[in-house]
């Protein structure tokens, strides 16, 4: 296979276009090509005068000795990288032993599923949420009626926080498995092209069908779901899990379950969760994580910022992810940038404020928002206790329900007031997108005052890199809290907790920051499981 980089496209084609283009440059034969695909394409937008698609693709050839002067590759590589990951000997007696449980049906705990039900072995799901259709309606119900569900919310259910977000599939982490995660979303519907965009992206509209279909395939496989049912408590025997306790939250009934192995995909918000390991003695420990506001601009804004007047290419909504370090040693920085979004109240408990930013597949509304977040350590807690990040976030949450005006409405502010200490009292060109209100407020009446003055430097700092940034009337709207989990769950190298057969897992133990990298842990957990 021969790989052509760096292809520079400076006016809109198609793809049958492109691997014209790209034959004609290289004097390849059509008649050579047996096959072809885009392995990767990014935008380069760093002068405004010359902005282009950069492609890579990947040619088969029927005789590649006719062309020495291109790369070849051996595509078997990644593919062999990925099987040997995911190629082990699984246990027999893991298939006549208790079904393992998974509690959480987030990214992590339906990966940690597929991986299970794609070696033989039939694992039961625990979500005290609701499936994704049903969990749709309680969101909706709480965006325009203000009724909030503490346990079907864009925090809890199937599909996780991620679903009710952007969909970004982009992460930090280096793994085989990445790839793997990309595939599977594609069999399960998400566009192809997630596979060699540089900066991937599903979309909530999209993420809601494609959940279905990964839960429709792990069932069809034995996999069993338990919708709306709680995990209450454990039981454990000579240090090894023995029985789970779960509460359906429809008939209030308890029952028990039989299992020797536990994985807690709990994501980064199950508070009530977060109490009950640490009262049953799983080890935990305090971690840092961010608070903040999110941001609204005019897309448009953004988009001549990043592109210029007049780009001669039909661009995407442009995109940006922007760091600051204060010389007080704090850092701010952007985080899960939506183009074309908007801000969802993210509450998942009562008489509190919550946000987070989230898209469609065509990220095509009128608004730009991100996260602008302040990074948070233990010395910032009250006390020692591992939990103690996490009543840092609820009081602030709770500060801001009660600055919104305790209706659930967020307290929003325009940056030129929030820079000069002052309330807003009126909407200038950028109107929020929270629903279900806002109260035009001082955020500077509750944000911890290092969290403010880090907040303004940064935003001083970025309108320098990105012109618009802190124009005055960018909507700030409070408070961003759950950026990630504030506890993490020590595991050892068989990524098991101190209990035997409990293994910590995803973003709520601390192991994962997003969709991506939560789904490759639940894949890794289940193959640890399954060759330990």
């Amino acid at each position: 296979m021969l790989r052509i980089q760096n292809i520079k496209i400076r006016e809109n084609i198609t793809e049958n276009e492109l691997i014209s283009f790209v034959s004609k440059k290289y004097h390849i034969k059509n008649s050579d090509i047996t096959d072809w695909h885009i392995s990767k394409k990014s935008i380069d937008a760093r002068k405004k005068s010359d902005i282009f698609f950069n492609y890579t693709i990947d040619i088969n050839v029927k005789d590649e000795s006719k062309y020495p002067n291109i790369n070849k590759i051996n595509k078997v590589d990644i593919e062999q990288k990925i099987k040997e990951k995911i190629n082990i000997n699984v246990i027999n007696s893991l298939k006549t032993e208790p079904s393992p449980v998974i509690v959480g049906a987030g990214p992590a705990g339906l990966f940690s599923a597929l991986t299970f039900v794609q070696n033989g072995i039939c694992p039961i799901i625990v979500e005290q949420g609701k499936t994704v259709d049903k969990r749709k309606k309680d969101v909706d119900d709480f965006l325009y009626n203000k009724k909030l569900n503490i346990s079907s919310n864009v925090q809890f259910g199937e599909g996780g926080a991620g679903t009710f977000s952007d969909g970004k599939l982009t992460t930090g982490i280096s793994n085989p498995l990445c790839q793997k995660v990309l595939k599977e979303f594609v069999n399960f519907g998400a566009p192809k092209e997630i596979l060699y965009l540089s900066k991937p992206h599903i979309g909530t509209d999209k993420l809601i069908d494609i959940i279905k279909n990964m839960r429709n395939y792990i069932i069809s496989k034995g996999g069993k779901f338990y919708f709306s049912t709680k995990f209450m408590d454990f039981t454990v025997i000579n240090g090894q899990i023995s029985s789970v306790k779960l509460k359906d939250l429809v008939t209030n009934k308890t029952f028990d379950i039989k299992t020797n192995k536990l994985i807690l995909a709990i994501g980064h918000s199950s508070r009530d969760t977060f109490e009950l390991l640490y009262k049953n003695g799983i080890n935990m420990e305090q971690k840092n994580f961010s608070v903040g506001v999110r941001i609204e601009h005019l897309q448009e804004n953004i988009n001549k910022a990043q592109y210029g007047d007049n780009p001669k290419l039909k661009l995407p909504p442009a995109e940006y992810k922007l760091a600051y370090h204060s010389p007080s040693g704090r850092s701010c920085y952007t985080f899960c940038m939506c183009p074309g979004g908007t801000v969802i109240a993210s509450s998942s408990e009562e008489n509190t404020i919550v946000t987070n930013g989230m898209s469609n597949y065509l990220r095509n509304g009128t608004n730009a928002n991100s996260a602008v977040l302040v990074n948070i350590t233990p010395e910032d807690f009250s006390d020692s206790s591992p939990l103690a990040g996490m009543y840092f976030q609820k009081e602030l949450e709770e500060k801001a329900f009660i600055l919104g005006g305790s209706n659930y409405n967020a307290p929003i502010q325009k940056v030129g007031d929030f820079l000069n200490n002052t309330i807003s009292t009126k909407i200038g060109s950028v109107v929020p997108s929270y629903l279900p209100g806002t109260t035009l407020s001082n955020l500077n009446d509750i944000l911890p005052e290092f969290v403010s003055s880090t907040l303004k430097e940064g935003l001083l700092y970025f309108d320098k890199k990105l012109n618009g940034f802190a124009n005055p009337d960018a909507i700030l709207t409070g408070v961003e809290t759950r950026s990630s989990s504030p506890v993490k769950i020590p595991r050892n190298d068989f990524l098991v907790s101190n209990i035997n057969g409990i293994y910590p897992c995803g973003e709520g133990a601390g192991y994962a920051g997003g969709i991506m990298s939560a789904s490759v842990d639940g894949i890794k957990t289940s193959l640890a499981i399954m060759s330990c």
